[in-house]
């Protein structure tokens, strides 16, 4: 049996950020949001739940990064509840090392993080049904912490699928697409224009704006806009 969701002690501000598939850009999207957030005069922080691949300085580069990009300072313990050697699945990685993955501590860091930002994203980890142990995956974390969703879209042959299955799997959780970007990270992708119109008009959700190949996300920030409200 599914861990039960925890209830979060207050309705959160902030957003979910998921992907099509790993290394999508889900890190970059979530710094130039936290870019834009500033820019708009917001106090935010990030957190990255569940991160695997640490060097032998205890440093993880996606954490490290939206550490980086965070107006407001936070503990590493709070914004990475739980971190792994290895990088590879998380549930494999946790098995490895003897551990659990469990929802209860994931919450209690976001609510603590709620208190020192007006808006918290949280990052997910690899796709939105990564599994994160024997009766959990990302999908509960994203339902048990009651935040809509942004998804970020590789742009690359095959993103359409992977965008309406995960679009799919976002609603049978009862949870809200608030929003999408649209990341270029195969800047060749044949018909890129054709596939963009075709998400736009099956995804339901408003585009937050298309990240170009090689930008930085303080210059992502200025071309995506942010959903009408953090939740």
């Amino acid at each position: 049996m599914k861990t039960p969701p925890v209830p979060l002690a207050r309705q959160p501000a902030g957003w979910f950020v998921t992907g099509t598939d790993t290394e999508v850009g889900k890190t970059f999207v979530a710094c130039a949001l936290l870019h834009a957030l500033r820019n708009a005069g917001r106090r935010a922080l990030a957190m990255k739940p569940v991160a695997a691949g640490f060097d032998e300085n205890g440093r993880n580069d996606d954490v490290e990064r939206l550490l980086a990009a965070s107006s407001q300072t936070a503990p590493r313990a709070l914004v990475n509840p739980y971190g792994f050697a290895a990088a590879i699945a998380p549930h494999i990685a946790a098995a490895e090392e003897g551990r659990s993955i469990e929802l209860a501590p994931i919450i209690a860091a976001f609510e603590q993080l709620q208190t020192m930002a007006e808006v918290v994203l949280v990052e997910g980890v690899g796709g939105f049904c990564v599994p994160l142990g024997r009766h959990c995956d990302t999908a509960d974390l994203a339902a048990a912490l009651q935040l809509p969703l942004i998804l970020v879209v590789g742009m690359r042959l095959g993103c359409i699928n992977h965008a309406l299955l995960t679009q799919q799997a976002i609603a049978a959780r009862g949870l809200t697409l608030a929003g999408w970007v649209a990341n270029r990270i195969d800047p060749a992708m044949a018909r890129f224009p054709e596939n963009l119109a075709a998400l736009q008009t099956r995804l339901a959700a408003p585009l937050l704006g298309v990240v170009e190949h090689a930008t930085t996300p303080e210059q992502a920030a200025l071309s995506l806009q942010l959903p009408d409200r953090a939740h």
